[in-house]
C-alpha cells in the first residue's frame, strides 16, 4: 500500500501520484467519507488525463460518460442514492468493468458483491480542511 499526503492546492500532484500507483489498472474504487473530496479528486484526475468534458458527480443518474481529447474514454459512477444493489446490474454495470475503459466508482460499498476481483482502491482520508490523505493499494480477489 502508498500512502500520499497533500495539500488542496497541490490536489494536480496528488492526481499524478495516483495516476502512477494505479499503473494499468482501470477500475478505481474511491473510498471516504462525505465531503472527503472524491469528486474534487476525480476532477483532478480528469484534468491530468485531459478530458475536455465537464466533469460532476453523476449522483442522479448514476454514470457519466467522459472523453478526452485522444478519444479515451471514462465512467464516473455514483452510488450513493442505489438503494438496490441489482440496480447496478441493470445498467449493465459488469460491462463497463470488463470494457478496459477507465470506471472510476464512488460508494461502491453499495454495489460490493458485484466489483471485479481487481481494482484500485484510493482511500481519502480527510486530515483537516486542506489537508487529504490518500491510502492506494491494488486488490485482487476481493471476495
Amino acid at each position: 500500500m502508498t500512502q500520499f499526503t497533500y495539500e488542496l492546492e497541490d490536489i494536480e500532484k496528488a492526481a499524478t501520484a495516483v495516476i502512477a500507483a494505479a499503473a494499468d489498472e482501470k477500475v478505481w474504487v474511491f473510498q471516504g467519507d462525505m465531503g472527503a473530496g472524491k469528486t474534487t479528486l476525480i476532477k483532478a484526475l480528469s484534468n491530468a488525463f485531459s478530458v475536455s468534458d465537464q466533469v460532476s458527480s453523476p449522483t442522479f443518474g448514476i454514470v457519466n460518460h467522459y472523453e478526452n481529447q485522444s478519444g479515451e474514454v471514462f465512467y464516473h459512477f455514483d452510488f450513493y442514492r442505489m438503494d438496490d444493489p441489482t440496480e447496478a446490474l441493470d445498467i449493465g454495470i459488469e460491462e463497463y468493468f470488463y470494457s478496459g475503459k477507465y470506471c472510476w466508482l464512488e460508494w461502491a460499498e453499495k454495489i460490493a458483491a458485484f466489483l471485479p476481483d481487481k481494482f484500485f482502491l484510493i482511500r481519502i482520508n480527510n486530515d483537516s480542511e486542506t489537508q487529504r490523505t490518500l491510502n492506494l493499494q491494488h486488490i485482487e480477489d476481493a471476495s
